[in-house]
């Protein structure tokens, strides 16, 4: 006999848990079950300053059963599967679980088989990734006596998009700092055409790598690492222009570079096979390639670019209206982070209380707003704010920390990230306050 929960939520993660404590306020007798096997909740905005050793890592962890709120009902065990026709939820050791109201909200996780090598080199030796094992960035950037640091990540969306620059801003202060930037090359390659799809960001983006001289390296489709003989290998997304020598050391005086591809250039060593270029590190930060989970992506809950098929606004499915998704693994076309979910669990909540006591949805919109933190320095950050349409949408509750334009790097916008979001996120964001 299956068990049965009137709203039950998949990820203990921050969608998770601020939906079933949001939930609790508004509907103090909603019977809410969480399922999740991980038995801590990590605060992972702050991975980037670990990486930077600027944060201490266990102070990024607290017991789950120290978060999941009073009240709400802890299934310790992995969600398997669906049968939503009949409100049905599979799990690996407790059996099937049914809901009248269901939120799927379990976070993403990685496919390493999208970049072969990776998986092999990641965390290990001079390859690091903050997603992964931040302390082990810190180790390598501690440790790295200079040449080339290369900063690059998957092609697929990520959480924080912003998150595999960060640290290489951080990275080049650190080097500055100790005097290795005398004998190294930055270089950042990205799938991407700009450095970041905000034009008030972007112009404030394009200033530090300016003056932390920084090789950008757009259209870099991350495809293979060679961890052995230390090679990230790229596809170009985009037809080199003819007789524009744009990857290649320009040793040909009469051949120009074609600035869609490049920024700064440095002459790094670059190997070309095919239709491959491969670029030679001697240390390498990337992002792994995220992915929904395969009990999610392989449902009939998804789109077919494999995430949860919500309407972009309500986060309701489009199909199965008694199921709720937001979150990463949600189909909203806005960046994958925290900032983001929180703007959408007050809508989602809404929705399930007025489901609960009326059969119907509420007159809220999300707006798609997330916001990427942009750590510059030790000491200085920018806060990307935006929405579905790429415009600059700042959150006014900024005017009261005195940031009249927070697309400008700041310090007060430092001690947000390193003091005053943490503080917020355990205190009020996990206890259901809508901040």
């Amino acid at each position: 006999m299956a068990t049965h929960h009137q709203v039950l939520i998949i990820g203990g993660g921050s969608a998770g848990i601020m939906t079933a404590a949001q939930l609790l306020k508004k509907h103090n007798s909603a019977k809410i079950a969480i399922i999740e096997p991980a038995t801590t909740h990590y605060y992972q905005p702050a991975w980037t300053l670990v990486g930077a050793g600027s944060y201490d890592f266990k102070k990024t962890g607290k017991p789950m059963s120290s978060i999941i709120p009073k009240n709400v009902t802890w299934i310790k065990d992995k969600a398997t599967g669906f049968d939503a026709d009949n409100n049905t939820v599979h799990t690996a050791t407790k059996g099937d679980i049914t809901y009248d109201i269901l939120v799927v909200a379990p976070g993403l996780t990685y496919n390493y088989d999208l970049v072969p090598g990776l998986e092999e080199a990641i965390d290990k030796g001079v390859v690091c990734s903050n997603y992964t094992d931040p302390e082990h960035t810190w180790k390598v950037i501690k440790n790295f006596k200079g040449g080339t640091a290369l900063f690059t990540q998957p092609a697929t969306p990520i959480k924080c998009g912003g998150a595999p620059q960060k640290i290489m801003y951080l990275a080049e202060n650190h080097f500055r700092n100790t005097g290795v930037k005398a004998n190294t090359d930055i270089v950042f390659a990205t799938a991407g055409s700009v450095i970041f799809g905000v034009k008030e960001i972007a112009k404030t983006l394009m200033e530090v790598v300016d003056r932390k001289d920084i090789n950008i390296r757009y259209h870099h489709k991350l495809v293979a690492v060679d961890g052995g003989k230390q090679i990230a290998w790229y596809e170009l997304t985009k037809d080199i222009t003819a007789g524009g020598c744009i990857v290649m050391s320009g040793d040909d005086e009469n051949e120009s570079l074609d600035k869609t591809f490049q920024h700064n250039y440095k002459d790094v060593k670059v190997i070309k096979e095919g239709n491959r270029y491969g670029i030679h590190y001697d240390m390498l930060h990337t992002a792994p390639p995220s992915v929904a989970p395969p009990f999610v992506s392989s449902s009939n809950l998804v789109n077919d670019a494999g995430w949860v098929d919500v309407d972009i606004h309500t986060m309701q499915h489009k199909k199965y209206k008694n199921i709720f998704s937001l979150g990463d693994v949600a189909a909203l076309p806005t960046a994958k982070t925290g900032a983001a979910i929180r703007k959408q669990t007050p809508i989602v909540v809404e929705n399930i209380y007025l489901m609960l006591t009326q059969h119907k949805i509420g007159t809220q919109s999300y707006n798609g707003y997330s916001s990427c933190p942009l750590v510059t320095d030790y000491g200085k950050m920018v806060l990307a704010e935006f929405d579905y349409d790429s415009n600059f949408t700042p959150d006014p509750k900024l005017k009261q920390l005195f940031i009249s334009d927070s697309s400008k790097e700041h310090w007060r916008l430092w001690m947000l990230k390193k003091f005053m979001l943490p503080y917020l996120y355990w205190n009020k964001m996990m206890k259901g306050a809508n901040v």
